[in-house]
């Protein structure tokens, strides 16, 4: 059974009560008979997994625009060797060997 505080709207006494969440609460305060109101209190998020990082935030507006893509593109091939434009147009021939079994019974 969940647990609800109920506040007079009239002294400010707060009431804890337990009931169902189909139940209705209590409508008078015990004290002075005012009307009572259902105090809401904010939760807490907890993020949990993988996935939720710094980054995932807005950008502040001093990074914001370092995050932006350039419009000028670059004519230069990249390589992952550090060898020259030249050198990275050329492939290397394939080293692999496959072999294949043979099923002979």
């Amino acid at each position: 059974m969940p647990t609800y505080d109920y506040q007079c709207r009239s002294c400010g006494h707060t009431v804890e009560v337990i009931h169902s969440m189909t139940e209705e609460g209590p409508r008078t305060c015990e004290r002075c008979g005012g009307e009572l109101r259902r105090v809401l209190y904010p939760t807490g998020i907890i993020f949990k997994g993988s996935g939720f990082y710094k980054t995932d935030s807005r950008a502040s507006a001093t990074g914001a625009s370092a995050a932006k893509p350039s419009s000028e593109k670059s004519t230069a091939p990249k390589t992952d060797t550090g060898g020259s434009a030249a050198d990275a147009g050329s492939v290397a021939p394939s080293t692999t060997t496959v072999k294949k079994e043979s099923a002979s019974s």
